[in-house]
């Protein structure tokens, strides 16, 4: 907090975020109240976050190439056009399923661009040497906002309905926005760029350089495939707690809204742990997969809103585990030159597998039920964060402030702020 860019950046995000979470929940409900099919929900996640999966490494090369704080002012706009239509549609009274899933295609291709772009942009606000703090405080930032968005949500769909959602969210986006605008561009540690690529032989080289390197560090790749998993089969809550809070916990939109700022507890929680903790223990990235499979089955099997509270509350704790670490790993081991294309094989994985998993729980979840959906869920993420867990095999890396982590190896490092001090054994 001792950057002004940061102090910015974090005010003007968080607010915004609490529009974003609001606008997720009023997605949700207004599909089931169109069409009560929980699959519509898969189908719009899928559309939703496809682009990130097709476009997502072209949004890593956006950001390489050109200036991050100028790209998010962009996206950031666009997205607020998006929500503004959606509120002008539903106030209205002209809203159709279609819309809802234009509008969601638009912001996939929005976010293709948008987060590898955020994501890379924290080190040029701080410097490498407070990087892992910013990340972690950002995952504070988000879930904080995961807390407050959804249950104001479901307080203002109760009175208000589902327009005034997305309302609200249309207008956060100027927080950030604002915050954008107001920072001193000489305080940003920006590093050169990679030269533009003008013809599609030079892209595609410089996507390969990004793509090569993760194959070959397994500091990077290790990650990237742990929270790809559980993302894919674990983490499609705005899927399956809909329905379940409809078909189980007999709820409404408030329920649902104070089941998702459960999970925003947790994972601010987790988040403000990892930052105060100045370091990064690659094994928490298993650990954080298996406790959030292992709350998904109590969720799955649980009939009580104050059990679901729980287990919701024990799946944010270990969604932002897995999560913070694995990105606060990636962060501290890549080259500056190459952080907005890695970063972007990141996002890709971490929010390109929803479209994947979104249909085949939103699937399962129609035709067995959203308990049954969630239980398998958890049972598959449970594994993945088992098998991430013994891939460690009993080693450590402590991860501190300092230079780039080096690109091979699976050896414990501690690493001080003057780079590699030791490589021991846990």
């Amino acid at each position: 907090m001792r950057h002004r860019n940061y102090r910015l950046f974090f005010a003007g995000q968080g607010l915004s975020l609490i529009g974003t979470w609001m606008m997720t929940v009023a997605q949700s409900w207004l599909i089931l109240q169109l069409t009560g099919d929980p699959l519509l929900l898969g189908v719009v996640a899928a559309v939703q976050w496809l682009p990130v999966l097709v476009l997502g490494l072209f949004g890593g090369l956006i950001a390489d190439a050109l200036p991050k704080r100028r790209t998010m002012l962009v996206t950031q706009g666009f997205a607020a056009i998006l929500s503004l239509t959606m509120a002008i549609l539903v106030i209205s009274g002209t809203v159709a399923v279609w819309h809802v899933i234009v509008v969601a295609f638009l912001l996939g291709i929005r976010n293709a661009v948008d987060l590898p772009t955020r994501q890379s942009f924290a080190v040029e606000m701080v410097g490498r040497e407070d990087v892992g703090n910013a990340v972690a405080l950002n995952s504070a930032m988000f879930n904080g906002a995961r807390v407050i968005g959804p249950a104001v949500a479901g307080i203002t769909i109760g009175a208000f309905g589902v327009g005034a959602a997305f309302l609200i969210d249309a207008i956060s986006y100027l927080a950030v926005i604002v915050a954008l605008l107001a920072m001193r561009e000489t305080d940003l540690h920006t590093r050169p760029g990679i030269e533009r690529p003008t013809t599609m032989r030079a892209a595609l080289g410089n996507l390969a350089e990004g793509l090569g390197y993760v194959r070959r560090t397994r500091l990077v790749l290790l990650p990237i495939l742990t929270v790809g998993l559980v993302s894919t089969f674990g983490m499609n809550f705005t899927v399956v707690i809909p329905p379940f809070v409809q078909e189980v916990l007999h709820g409404d939109a408030t329920a649902y809204g104070f089941l998702m700022a459960a999970t925003g507890v947790g994972s601010v929680i987790s988040a403000l742990a990892i930052a105060f903790s100045g370091r990064t223990i690659p094994v928490v990235i298993g650990l954080g997969g298996a406790t959030l499979g292992i709350a998904e089955i109590v969720l799955g099997g649980s009939s009580s809103i104050p059990i679901a509270l729980v287990a919701m509350f024990v799946a944010g704790v270990g969604s932002i585990s897995m999560a913070a670490t694995a990105n606060t790993l990636v962060q501290l081991t890549v080259p500056d030159q190459l952080r907005g294309r890695v970063m972007s094989v990141y996002t890709t994985v971490f929010a390109g597998s929803t479209p994947f998993g979104g249909l085949i729980t939103g699937a399962i979840a129609s035709g067995f039920g959203a308990a049954s959906a969630i239980v398998l869920g958890g049972a598959l993420s449970l594994a993945a964060g088992a098998a991430a867990i013994a891939s460690i095999r009993g080693r450590t890396i402590h991860a501190r402030r300092g230079r780039p982590l080096p690109a091979t190896g699976g050896e414990a490092m501690e690493v001080g702020a003057g780079g590699l001090t030791s490589v021991r054994p846990r």
